[in-house]
């Protein structure tokens, strides 16, 4: 997805025209978004801070394990191909560390090869690029309402702290 394509979505309220901006999740969830695309990652934090999500950004997958040790999030939303730490090896860390949370993987193509060589890797849902604010919206939705009735399964990696760091986009 283009940030262009993607700004034609949201109008200079940063409303989207199906009304999706609008409502806001029961708790404040904390999101960390993962991409290398700058535009992209500003603006899908912006989305999902005008709905009311508490949100990190960060461009690279090297820049998100750091966060992760630092933060306690609800959902992991990824790109696939970044530098430094693709997605699946930044997953790869987060099962090595006994991590288990909820995650979109987000990719211009799905890597299938790759996780099916990993099927512990636990995926919770997959995003095609190019996408719209709505898609992205509906899915983490989804995926935070579906894990809603299991937050015992959930545990934060060990070292994590509770205060909150400046981090990624949001220095």
């Amino acid at each position: 997805m283009t940030a262009k394509k993607f700004r034609k979505q949201t109008s200079k309220t940063g409303r989207l025209a199906s009304g999706l901006l609008q409502r806001k999740p029961s708790l404040r969830q904390r999101i960390l978004v993962v991409e290398d695309d700058h535009d992209i990652c500003r603006l899908n934090a912006e989305v999902l801070i005008c709905s009311g999500y508490k949100v990190d950004a960060v461009e690279d997958g090297a820049a998100a394990w750091e966060a992760l040790q630092l933060n306690y999030y609800d959902l992991l939303v990824t790109d696939h191909t970044m530098p430094k730490l693709s997605g699946v090896e930044l997953l790869k860390k987060l099962h090595a560390a006994r991590v288990v949370m909820p995650v979109i993987l987000v990719a211009g193509t799905i890597p299938t090869e790759r996780l099916k060589r990993h099927p512990w890797l636990q995926i919770d849902a997959t995003l095609l690029k190019p996408y719209t604010a709505d898609e992205l919206l509906a899915l983490v939705r989804n995926v935070l309402h579906a894990n809603d009735n299991a937050p015992d399964q959930f545990a934060p990696p060990p070292n994590r702290q509770s205060q909150s760091a400046a981090i990624g986009l949001w220095r």
